[in-house]
């Protein structure tokens, strides 16, 4: 089973829900991307994923074209908020998914807010991404 996890940036939601499909499954082949990739994996997501034992500090943020020759069996776009637009991927893909979050990095206010943002978001995308696990991969 190959998965692309996309939204804009590659550096907080996709690269955690790619975080817990391998956590899940090391025998998926899971890989996340963004339109408009950002310099590195946000350090809190880093921070809010090491605290439950999933360590994503080697992750880069990639551009979805580098993925766009190859196929797969689910593109999963992971997009909130009314104020983003979801990416399109125009590759060759078997079944297209949305399972939108809101994007802890555009979170303000106290360290101690934005810190729960992430922890939120975290817990949300470990919800949906197990409830996907168990309903497609397992079932």
């Amino acid at each position: 089973m190959k998965i692309l996890i996309l939204c804009t940036g590659n550096s907080c939601r996709s690269q955690m829900a790619e975080g817990f499909l391998k956590f899940f499954d090391n025998n998926l082949q899971v890989v996340s991307a963004g339109t408009e990739p950002s310099g590195q994996v946000h350090p809190k997501a880093v921070q809010v994923m090491n605290e439950i034992g999933i360590d994503i500090s080697d992750g880069k943020p990639k551009s979805v074209n580098e993925f766009l020759d190859e196929s797969f069996d689910y593109v999963i776009t992971v997009c909130g908020g009314a104020k983003e637009t979801c990416p399109m991927f125009t590759g060759d893909v078997k079944h297209r998914l949305h399972i939108g979050f809101d994007d802890p990095a555009e979170a303000e206010g106290s360290e101690e807010f934005i810190l729960f943002e992430f922890i939120r978001i975290r817990d949300e995308i470990e919800r949906d991404f197990r409830k996907f696990y168990e309903d497609v991969m397992i079932s």
